[in-house]
């Protein structure tokens, strides 16, 4: 038996396999917050532009500032959860998410409906950052790969059904009905929390709220090489996906002449590929090292990538576009959750600080990236094309070159950091 097979034995001792579902259901819903406030409303984009009187540019800002939101919420979240343990900045977060949903179905401007875009990003973080946090409470070592695996079926379900769901709802009503949604799905996820997760954090492995001690958390979690590698491999990674979520309504809509339904059956495509990949990465991870299967998922989107610029520089048809597309957005399926277990593992008393500085690098990468993709053009396959292939290169040489940890320091090492890089 493998030390990662004997480890997962382990784990699944002290949590049943219908435990399990029922933490994957919880969390997962939990961490789909971002990805259907974002990929919801895509399909509707440049009816909201039309609608507010804005440009393509200004409407993408409400995804920067959701991003950006986002990430600065997960750096004042993750401590407090910490701190005070899970549940409660849970629960607020989400009733906060829940208030900016209604606002942003009734904002009458553009900035009105930004403001609450930034409020609707603050309440989702909490659910973001503290169901990674919790997910590192709970499992350790090649399981907790294995369990950032699962939650694949659910965080990839999001992306699958947010566009196809948001095109549906646009053939009956306007882009508000969209937040409505999203209303309601914040309740549910309210009631269903407060009911169903427990309090994964003991009073004893709670850290000091103090500003100062917060302050020194974050600064050590900075200082350790390996972690900041992995954190802005993530966000890298990331930004290839948003790239193509920013850009992509309106190059498929006003470049290739798709429907906003069609758009969203496109995306639902892409997004079933990384929930396979994600349970692919799930049944491999007990044979390879997490960061072998990082390595490789990384291959995989630099190699769609290139792919994705060869076919926009010589105008290829859209279906020609679809296969590097494919591949490259499935990578993701490899790379989060190997490189989300490889940032955590040294760190398990500061798994809420950690997973902020997770979020906040991966989602101002992707905030910064929104900008960039309508600026070189809205509706260019090319320009959407190249912004992701130097996200995608510069990720993979991040990983090589900051995350393998010098020899000398190997002894410094958790023994479950050592044991999920030689599983196998």
């Amino acid at each position: 038996m493998t030390t990662g097979t004997a480890g997962a034995d382990i784990e699944a001792q002290r949590h049943p396999r219908g435990r399990i579902a029922r933490y994957a259901l919880v969390l997962g819903g939990l961490t789909a917050f971002g990805p259907l406030s974002v990929d919801m409303y895509l399909p509707a984009l440049p009816a909201m532009a039309d609608d507010l009187h804005s440009s393509d540019a200004q409407v993408q800002l409400t995804l920067a500032v959701f991003l950006l939101g986002l990430g600065v919420g997960q750096l004042v979240v993750g401590p407090l959860s910490d701190a005070f343990g899970r549940r409660t900045p849970l629960l607020v977060g989400v009733t906060i998410f829940t208030a900016a949903s209604v606002v942003a179905a009734l904002s009458p401007t553009l900035p009105v409906l930004i403001a609450a875009r930034a409020a609707q990003a603050f309440g989702a973080a909490a659910g973001m950052v503290i169901a990674r946090a919790a997910v590192r409470d709970l499992f350790s070592g090649v399981a907790m790969a294995r369990f950032f695996s699962t939650l694949m079926l659910v965080t990839g379900a999001a992306p699958i059904l947010a566009p196809v769901l948001g095109g549906q709802l646009l053939r009956w009503t306007s882009w508000r009905g969209i937040f409505v949604a999203l209303t309601v799905f914040g309740v549910t996820l309210l009631v269903v929390a407060a009911s169903a997760l427990p309090e994964t954090l003991p009073k004893s492995h709670r850290r000091s709220a103090q500003p100062r001690d917060i302050l020194g958390t974050y600064v050590g979690l900075l200082r350790d090489r390996v972690f900041v590698g992995y954190a802005v491999t993530i966000g890298l990674a990331f930004s290839v996906t948003f790239a193509y979520i920013s850009g992509s309504p309106f190059v498929f809509q006003q470049h290739y002449g798709l429907s906003a339904s069609d758009y969203g059956f496109v995306f639902a495509l892409n997004g079933i590929g990384l929930v396979l990949a994600g349970q692919l990465n799930g049944r491999l991870v007990s044979r390879f090292a997490p960061r072998t299967l990082l390595r490789t998922g990384l291959t995989l989107s630099l190699t769609g990538v290139v792919g994705l610029v060869v076919a926009a520089a010589l105008r290829a048809e859209f279906p020609i576009l679809l296969l590097p597309l494919f591949v490259t957005v499935s990578s993701v399926g490899m790379i989060t959750p190997n490189a989300t277990t490889l940032a955590l593992a040294d760190h398990p008393r500061s798994a809420g600080s950690a997973s902020a500085l997770l979020g906040l690098v991966q989602f101002f990468t992707g905030g910064a990236i929104s900008p960039l993709v309508g600026l070189l053009g809205g509706d260019s396959a090319l320009g959407m094309t190249v912004v992701m292939a130097v996200a995608a290169a510069a990720a993979f040489t991040t990983f090589a070159v900051l995350t393998r940890r010098p020899h000398r320091h190997q002894g410094k090492r958790s023994d479950e950091s050592a044991q999920i890089d030689h599983v196998g």
